[in-house]
């Protein structure tokens, strides 16, 4: 070990204080280090007992959020753990988590579910059944928003990907049989006599696309598996889709068994830590039985803890294949993500449509998808690309 990186060292245990009389000046990541640190570490004792914080995390939601990602990016998993436990005990998360009272009077949103998952292992029994309550009543106020809409926007897209030209009486788009048939309108019967109709295939409820949704849930990706889970519910009840739900990190669970409940989805996935894009991808690929009706969404900031050589040759096998494979940067309302852009630019290269996406736009995404129609010329019109 070098001095300078000896000193790199202490100067990350002592903190800021120590700078001055260390003479070591931080890099940009391990300032962000040092703050992840600090946030809990940096306290001193308060008049009652307690812990009177001088950086600390605040009763902000999102911050805490922030926090857990960013220990999971900068420490290794044993290490995390012993941070959040810190974190319970030290900066007043314990009062919430010990107290149902107060978690249940709180306002909940998608950060505090971000953050009652990510400490989901170190939560108290007594109060799991109240988290339990809390993220229940997010997905419902979710599922009230967007729930109805995923499924208009998608049937309807099913509905259309079938037109014909012969359809049954009750199967005809009137106003698009109108518009079609405009120019055999007739003076004498004042009347539209059309040369031909159009509607929607026979409605029917066998299988018609089949969707796959890869989520990586490392901390970073917290508000994104709460709103996939929620679609992965949703989609999941559509009959003439077989939607199929992943989770991984570096390792991968398929929790397509659980759709039924978005709640029972949350907690089965565990966030944080490493990635391996390639062992889910690898995963993806064994469900895929029609590769031209397959949609398979890749939910992930693409920092690739496996072999990213790997992990591009098989997205590419999956595109040649016919598998139509989006790769969503984030599926949030939380401004521009972390991702790694070189992977992301690589995945555009062969033909993978990649951008991050707002939740309220999902729907009309998976329409687009459904029609096959260009996602990358639809991101463009849709998301300012």
């Amino acid at each position: 070990m070098t001095d300078d990186e000896r000193m790199r060292r202490w100067r990350l245990v002592l903190g800021s204080e120590a700078e001055d009389e260390i003479g070591t000046t931080l890099s940009a990541e391990d300032r962000s280090v040092d703050a992840a640190m600090a946030a809990l570490y940096d306290t001193t004792p308060g008049e009652s007992g307690g812990t009177q914080r001088a950086a600390g995390l605040g009763s902000s939601a999102p911050r805490v959020a922030r926090w857990l990602g960013d220990i999971r990016r900068y420490f290794p998993s044993t290490v995390v753990q012993v941070m959040q436990r810190d974190a319970v005990e030290r900066l007043g998360i314990t009062r919430m988590l010990m107290e149902p009272e107060l978690l249940g009077a709180v306002e909940p949103d998608v950060h505090l579910v971000s953050t009652l998952l990510a400490l989901n292992e170190v939560m108290p029994e007594e109060t799991k059944q109240t988290a339990r309550d809390v993220v229940g009543r997010v997905v419902a106020s979710l599922e009230e928003r967007l729930a109805e809409r995923t499924r208009a926007s998608v049937t309807g897209a099913l509905d259309r990907a079938g037109r014909t030209g012969r359809p049954r009486h009750s199967d005809i788009d009137w106003d698009r049989t109108i518009r079609a048939n405009l120019k055999h309108f007739s003076p004498t019967l004042g009347t539209i006599v059309p040369d031909r109709l159009v509607g929607y295939a026979r409605r029917n409820h066998s299988v018609q696309r089949d969707i796959v949704l890869a989520i990586d849930q490392s901390g970073s990706m917290a508000e994104s598996v709460v709103y996939a889970s929620l679609f992965g519910a949703v989609l999941g009840s559509i009959r003439t889709l077989r939607t199929s739900l992943v989770v991984f990190d570096t390792a991968v669970v398929d929790l397509t068994d659980q759709l039924e409940d978005p709640v029972d989805v949350l907690f089965g996935t565990q966030l944080g830590g490493g990635t391996d894009i390639n062992r889910a991808l690898a995963y993806c690929e064994d469900l895929v039985t029609k590769p031209g009706e397959t949609v398979m969404v890749l939910i992930s900031d693409l920092y690739e803890g496996g072999v990213r050589e790997e992990m591009l040759r098989r997205a590419r096998s999956l595109v040649e294949s016919g598998v139509q494979l989006i790769a969503l940067l984030a599926l949030a309302d939380s401004g521009t993500p972390s991702y790694d852009a070189e992977n992301a630019a690589a995945l555009a290269d062969l033909g993978v449509p990649t951008f991050a996406c707002t939740p309220d736009l999902f729907p009309d995404l998976m329409a687009a998808a459904i029609k096959r129609e260009d996602i990358t010329e639809w991101a463009g019109k849709y998301l300012g690309r």
